[in-house]
């Protein structure tokens, strides 16, 4: 059996429908059946049934991997162990993509075959305000790290990401240490900088984020970002790099200001203050995580 060139790998835990939705977007992909294969690791739940994939049986080559409840970091590792593609592209169970995803990134792999490939994530919620908010967080983040003179991308978000399964599997992985969904796409892409690698940026890979946010787990989210911060400055320690850098005060304003200069109008003020309790939460999530290290 010819090899696929792409391995879509996707974690997935207790969300079935959710899942059904990003299945369903790469079963309608305008990429070549034969030429893309998808894994879903399913993280320790026991919603993921053979019942639950036997609809796109005959649209799709899936497969589901499982494994006990680990985090995503960890299932993302299971799936790329088992991938068959040359390339492994990571998607998360709550995203849509785009029908031309995977030809864009390979047309991104042809000019850039040894980078690691970052697409871009597009809000799929437009009313909700909080997934609104989280988006144009990312936006902001990608806008500040990937720009400035002489500065390439620093970092991807796991739900858009594509590399070379080889050279995934000599890096390591993902840090399996960083049980929660937060911080492990910025270590592995810190760490992938560290050992002489690229970064490029694909922003007509789309992906499409349905992440039905409410206050209570925008809260719990942006604690969990804090989270994985504090695990996130311990992993570059234990790799001998100097401190993380804490971001100039500017930082945070432009932050904050970031949806009153890009035209959100009357939603504007919500947005900054959606963005501003998410540093403050961020904040709270990194001393927490460092006070239950010192208990430990």
């Amino acid at each position: 059996m010819t090899a696929p060139f792409f391995s879509v790998v996707i974690p997935t835990r207790a969300r079935l429908e959710r899942l059904r939705v990003c299945l369903d977007a790469l079963a309608d992909s305008e990429y070549p059946k034969e030429q893309f294969e998808v894994i879903v690791v399913n993280d320790g739940s026991d919603a993921l049934s053979a019942a639950a994939l036997a609809q796109f049986h005959g649209r799709l080559d899936v497969v589901a991997v499982h494994q006990a409840w680990a985090g995503p970091a960890a299932a993302r590792n299971n799936g790329a162990m088992r991938a068959r593609g040359t390339y492994v592209a990571f998607t998360d169970d709550d995203c849509a993509v785009a029908r031309d995803w995977l030809r864009i990134l390979e047309a991104t792999i042809r000019a850039h075959p040894a980078a690691l490939i970052g697409g871009r994530t597009v809000n799929a919620l437009p009313r909700n305000i909080y997934a609104t908010a989280s988006q144009l967080l990312v936006d902001y983040l990608y806008g500040y790290y990937h720009g400035g003179a002489g500065r390439g991308p620093r970092f991807f978000t796991s739900n858009n990401l594509c590399v070379s399964t080889a050279a995934l599997r000599d890096l390591g992985g993902f840090d399996v240490s960083f049980k929660l969904a937060a911080g492990e796409d910025r270590e592995f892409c810190d760490r992938w900088l560290d050992a002489g690698g690229a970064l490029q940026y694909a922003p007509d890979a789309i992906v499409h984020h349905r992440n039905a946010t409410t206050l209570g787990s925008f809260t719990r989210q942006h604690l969990s970002y804090g989270r994985g911060a504090r695990s996130f400055h311990l992993a570059r320690a234990r790799r001998a790099h100097s401190r993380v850098e804490i971001e100039p005060w500017t930082f945070y304003v432009r932050l904050v200001a970031f949806p009153l200069a890009n035209g959100w109008k009357l939603r504007a003020p919500l947005l900054s203050a959606l963005l501003a309790w998410s540093q403050v939460l961020n904040v709270a999530g990194y001393f927490l995580e460092r006070a239950r290290g010192d208990r430990g």
